[in-house]
């Protein structure tokens, strides 16, 4: 007899399969979600939420599949030695701040940001770069801080800071560069809110002192030349004096970095002769009419001059070209040899400040002024003596003023006396007789209206009366004697506008005398 088997077993067995295949889902679906996590962060790498951080990892290559949500990615301190096109293979929209600092850089190919539109914040410092390409930072219109310090530079292309229209700092200290770069500021290359410049610690020996001096006030305040081997002569003596004297932190911050310290201006001869006097006093403001000629001396420069001595006169409003000595006598704004500046034809525009800058040295005084206030036909500028002047317009507008008020003040005295109204002479009011009802009689002096009367024959004075009806209330007119004369009385009846509308009744007076 065959051995029968048991049908719980059966249902043990299925129910065992059905258990492990529930594991066994449930533990590849783990792995793939373990795995999913790792791919999104560069395995060399260390993500926290946004940022990827791929610092000090020896690499050599930018890691690939980079996230796309990453917004920091710090790849200094590596071996990267060239930011090619393809250095990422996705675009990273969101990327905002990106670090390869500390590497080995000597290459960037032309448009190598493209792949980061966005970026606010690049930093190359301490690379190998030599020279920056014409395009090599094209696309980046976002970029607020560049950081170049450290590098091997010593030129850079035209045209290689187009397009940076957002930035505001450029950090260019510690590389090789010999002449200012003053395409920054002008030209197509300009960067129009570029407020900072690290030039520190390279190799420039000259400065376009008069270009400088032209720059917005905010530019030149963050304009920082410490460290380099600048040649100290009078235009630069003298524009250091003037920045420490407008505050600039540049010159403030690094004061035993600049060649040109306080007290070499006896050696380069450029505040005059000790010996000699000033100016004396020199106003410090100018009332002129248009087309006025104007000789300003500049403020606390010694007398005689000196040929050594430099003068700038700096123009009112930021951006401004800053004047020096020429021998180009076709412009209306010259400044003569011995720095006294010439307005020629002086014109409503020329109004403003004026600052001399030239190089004063221990002569100078701590409350002596460098600036120099020009009105011209302005009505309220400062004279030459500093007082404010008032012109024939202003009185005129203060006169028509005062008579304006007088005439309003007599017309107001005469309305009150001769317009008041008063009551009918005729009879009381609502009385059956004279005017009667609502009537108001417009009363004159009585002396003038009796000389009125003489003068004027039949003359007659009119009451009005308004009727609330359609029918004017009975009335009658009485004529009152008056010594000789005669009074002839009459009602009027007047209707205004059409139909049945409210009326007019007028009790009209003729008095006859012989």
């Amino acid at each position: 007899m065959c051995p029968v088997v048991p049908r719980p077993l059966c249902v043990s067995i299925d129910g065992h399969l059905h258990g492990f295949r529930v594991t066994l889902a449930f533990l590849l679906s783990m792995c793939l979600s373990r795995m999913t996590f790792t791919a999104a962060c560069p395995p060399p790498c260390l993500c926290a939420s946004d940022i990827v951080s791929c610092s000090g990892r020896n690499l050599s290559t930018v890691p690939p599949d980079l996230p796309g949500y990453v917004t920091r990615l710090d790849l200094g301190h590596n071996v990267l030695t060239a930011l090619l096109l393809d250095w990422s293979d996705r675009r990273l929209d969101r990327l905002t701040v990106l670090v390869l600092s500390q590497n080995a850089i000597i290459h960037l190919a032309p448009d190598a940001f493209a792949p980061t539109p966005h970026l606010r914040h690049l930093d190359l410092s301490s690379n190998g770069l030599s020279r920056l390409n014409a395009s090599a930072f094209h696309g980046l219109g976002e970029l607020e801080v560049l950081l170049l310090f450290g590098n091997r530079i010593c030129q850079t292309m035209a045209g290689a800071f187009e397009g940076l229209s957002s930035l505001e700092r450029l950090y260019l200290g510690g590389n090789r560069l010999t002449a200012f770069p003053l395409e920054l500021y002008q030209r197509n290359g300009a960067l129009p809110r570029l407020r900072f410049l690290d030039l520190s610690t390279n190799m420039v020996r000259q400065v376009p002192v008069q270009s400088l001096l032209s720059l917005a006030t905010w530019q030149q305040g963050g304009i920082y030349l410490q460290g380099n081997p600048l040649v100290c002569d009078c235009a630069l003596r003298a524009m250091l004096e003037y920045w420490e004297r407008r505050q600039y932190c540049p010159l403030l911050d690094f004061r035993e970095e600049y060649p040109c310290s306080l007290g070499q201006e006896e050696w380069l001869n450029c505040s005059g002769n000790p010996q000699g006097g000033f100016h004396g006093t020199v106003e410090v403001s100018y009332q002129a009419e248009p087309g006025d000629w104007l000789m300003v001396p500049c403020p606390g420069i010694s007398l005689p001059f000196q040929e050594e001595v430099v003068v700038f006169w700096v123009t009112p409003g930021d951006g401004s070209p800053a004047l020096g000595v020429t021998d180009d006598q076709s412009s209306r704004l010259t400044v003569l040899a011995n720095g006294t500046l010439e307005i020629r034809g002086a014109l409503r525009g020329d109004s403003g400040t004026y600052s001399c800058v030239a190089v004063r040295g221990r002569h100078r005084s701590s409350n002596e002024t460098l600036e120099v206030t020009i009105a011209v036909g302005n009505p309220s500028g400062p004279g030459k003596s500093g007082e404010v002047r008032s012109s024939g317009g202003e009185h005129f507008n203060t006169a028509f003023t005062t008579l304006a008020s007088c005439v309003v003040s007599i017309v107001l005295v005469l309305l009150y006396l001769y317009l008041t109204p008063c009551r009918c002479h005729g009879g009381k009011a609502g009385a059956v007789g004279g005017c009667g009802g609502r009537a108001m009689l417009l009363c004159a002096d009585p002396r003038e209206a009796e000389l009125a009367d003489r003068r004027v024959t039949g003359g007659k004075r009119v009451a009005f009366l308004e009727t609330g009806g359609e029918h004017p209330p009975q009335m009658q007119c009485q004529a009152p004697s008056n010594g000789h004369c005669s009074h002839r009385w009459h009602i009027e009846e007047r209707k205004q506008g059409l139909g049945a509308g409210p009326r007019r009744t007028r009790c009209v007076a003729f008095r006859v005398c012989p």
